[in-house]
């Protein structure tokens, strides 16, 4: 099954897609608190004429994983000195940074522009508390792909980056949340790429993670309950803007385009702001 949310009334629903329409299955929030139960509404609607919204509650917690590739972890080295992580590096993104396929991001006005972070993105199904790699899967909803985009200048000013990592509108979730039953167990085997005005920069696999899914929730759970509609971003592979000669960042008019085998391609547009 494939999802979007979108604005209906005021309120924030998902809806199934199938053939462009959109089958309204109720209020987001409701959604998840029931382990995403399905509930048709009977109502259906064309997508191109709905206004989407990310398909998360408002209320969900985005965990970001850097440095989980070994190919980014060099680049990483190169840039910030940062060594091979011993344990996931988690660090926050706010729901409120989060936006959608084909929306437009604004620019920062004291950055270059912003860097493309091409990532798989696991929405988790219910509550989890103290979860083992074994059984981490089964509290997994389903896999969406993720644009981790970068205010680099800001993210480099402090040890401390949340500021560069949480730019408004800068976390594309998109282009639908692909449930886990469609897809390889952990969506491993994917091919994850980004391309920038059609020029492929990154180019991977989600097999090549240093830490896995099961053991990123594993970690995160003995510290932090999980809840239905968080979203854990699960790192980037190599090929960041950043650490090319010379640097390349998304600036206005840019197009970029973050493709995840079966699940699709989640593509923006930028602006100045």
């Amino acid at each position: 099954m494939r999802l979007i949310g979108f604005e209906s009334n005021g309120e924030r629903h998902i809806g199934r897609v199938e053939d462009g329409r959109v089958h309204d299955l109720g209020e987001i929030g409701a959604f998840y608190a029931s382990g995403g139960q399905v509930a048709d509404t009977g109502q259906v609607f064309d997508r191109a004429e709905l206004t989407e919204a990310p398909c998360v509650p408002v209320t969900s917690r985005v965990f970001c994983v850097g440095v989980n590739y070994l190919d980014h972890a060099a680049e990483s080295k190169s840039m910030v000195n940062m060594d091979l992580p011993e344990h996931p590096v988690v660090f926050g993104r706010w729901a409120q940074s989060l936006n959608v396929h084909d929306a437009v991001v604004p620019l920062p006005p004291n950055e270059p522009g912003l860097d493309f972070e091409a990532e798989l993105a696991v929405i988790i199904k219910d509550e989890v508390w103290l979860a083992d790699q074994d059984t981490a899967l089964d509290h997994v909803l389903g896999y969406s792909a993720f644009n981790d985009l970068s205010a680099r200048t800001k993210q480099r000013h402090t040890p401390q980056f949340t500021l560069g990592k949480n730019p408004d509108e800068s976390g594309p979730l998109g282009p639908e949340l692909v449930t886990a039953d469609e897809l390889p167990r952990g969506a491993e085997g994917l091919r994850i790429m980004t391309r920038v005005n059609g020029e492929v920069m990154q180019d991977a696999n989600t097999s090549l993670l240093i830490h896995s899914i099961p053991k990123i929730i594993e970690y995160i759970t003995d510290t932090v309950t999980l809840l239905p509609g968080d979203v854990i971003a699960s790192g980037t592979p190599g090929g960041v803007g950043a650490a090319r000669p010379p640097p390349v960042f998304c600036g206005e008019g840019d197009v970029v385009e973050v493709e995840i085998e079966q699940i699709g391609v989640l593509r923006n547009t930028f602006r100045a702001r």
